[in-house]
């Protein structure tokens, strides 16, 4: 693609990238993802926002042919895909100065051996002219690296968030058409990448509550032209209390813990508890963090492997713990061959959930009509702690 223009002397520049499936070999990204950079060309000086990732570089390059120079190159964020092309713009725009925060500049050095002559510091609140428009850089520390920053145009009140607000998605609209789908994305990635930080992004949320916003244009994904919406569902993610959702991420051998996932999900819907289901053996990790943005209560289905949770249910409590979700209560069910310790190596595996732990059910070989009674007093509990809190 070809630059596009946002508003006068405003462009999105930047990549598609439709094919891809996976990132930092981790995340999936079923919808691919777009890596976006912005020209803005003032009266006096040239800035451009971000770059792309390297892989892309010969793609904004071309963008960039018939720009006789930049002045600015802002660096909101270290990664590659925001960062990488840096060197490559620098040689093509070599009296270009990079504008980062303090520590994004440490980080630059040591990420892609910048020189620190080219780089220069710039403080939460400070404004810079470009002639006839002012860019003011707005620290956002852990969104979701240490160094992060936004960039807020005055005159255009545009806010160009990197990170914040992104979506891994990839269309050809420049603009958000299909809310639906956006909100589907954005909230994969706010559940992936945004998750752990939500203490922090509240207070970065409070710092850009004044700004008289028009639009959002981040880093992934598509430009937010009405951009309350999103604004709203981020408040909901970071500041909601959690939902009234139990997330049951299982894996059964034989199974015997499948009919008990399947009887204690019943018991649940049956008591006006809603459930999400995750299969271990076949789901996406994106779609599990999703749900864990939600959930007040995570219960976790394992069979017994020599004497611990099944490798696919500790990889499930592995992720819950990383990203610390707002969930309140954690239990365990399952079955087991002759004995073991499933209990307390998933519990010490979840020391950042600051949850209750309600009685765990386990049973060996088949439940039984002990172990179904058992899963029915675990769903009264649950019931009755969500009612208790309110929880919608």
């Amino acid at each position: 693609m070809e630059k596009r223009k946002i508003k006068e002397n405003i462009y999105w520049l930047g990549a598609v990238d439709w094919d891809r499936r996976l990132f930092d070999s981790l995340v999936p990204l079923p919808d691919g993802t777009s890596y976006n950079a912005y020209l803005i060309e003032g009266s006096d000086k040239i800035a451009l926002l971000d770059a792309v990732d390297p892989a892309m570089a010969d793609l904004l390059l071309s963008q960039l042919r018939d720009t006789p120079r930049v002045d600015f190159i802002v660096s909101h964020h270290t990664e590659q895909d925001h960062s990488g092309t840096i060197p490559l713009l620098l040689e093509r725009f070599p009296e270009a100065k990079v504008l980062t925060t303090p520590k994004g500049k440490t980080l630059l050095m040591e990420h892609l051996h910048l020189a620190e002559e080219v780089l220069v510091t710039v403080a939460d609140g400070e404004t810079l002219s470009l002639g006839d428009k002012t860019l003011r850089f707005i620290h956002t520390p852990w969104v979701h690296w240490p160094e992060t920053m936004v960039t807020y145009l005055e005159e255009d009140r545009i806010l160009f968030s990197c990170d914040f607000f992104g979506a891994h998605i990839a269309a050809s609209d420049l603009y958000v058409t299909d809310q639906g789908r956006v909100y589907e994305a954005a909230k994969r990635y706010f559940g992936e990448i945004m998750l752990p930080f939500r203490a922090i992004i509240a207070k970065n949320l409070e710092k850009l509550a004044n700004l008289p916003v028009d639009m959002i244009a981040p880093s992934h994904g598509q430009i937010y032209s009405q951009p309350a919406w999103i604004l709203e569902a981020y408040r909901d993610w970071v500041l909601h209390p959690p939902h009234n959702l139990v997330v049951l991420p299982f894996v059964s051998m034989h199974g015997s813990t499948r009919k008990m996932v399947d009887h204690l999900t019943a018991a649940l819907v049956a008591r006006d508890v809603r459930v999400e289901l995750f299969n271990l053996e076949v789901t996406d990790i994106g779609k599990l963090a999703m749900a864990l943005v939600d959930a007040a209560t995570i219960i976790v289905g394992t069979p017994t492997v020599l004497a611990g949770p099944h490798p696919l249910a500790a990889h499930a409590a592995f992720l819950a713990n990383a990203l610390r979700p707002k969930t309140q209560y954690l239990s365990i069910i399952g079955s087991y061959g002759w004995g073991g310790k499933t209990v307390e190596t998933l519990a010490g595996m979840v020391p950042n959930l600051k949850v209750d732990v309600l009685e765990p059910v386990l049973c060996k070989g088949m439940p039984d009509q002990a172990t179904f009674a058992a899963l029915e007093r675990l769903a009264d509990a649950i019931a009755q702690k969500h009612k208790e809190n309110g929880f919608q």
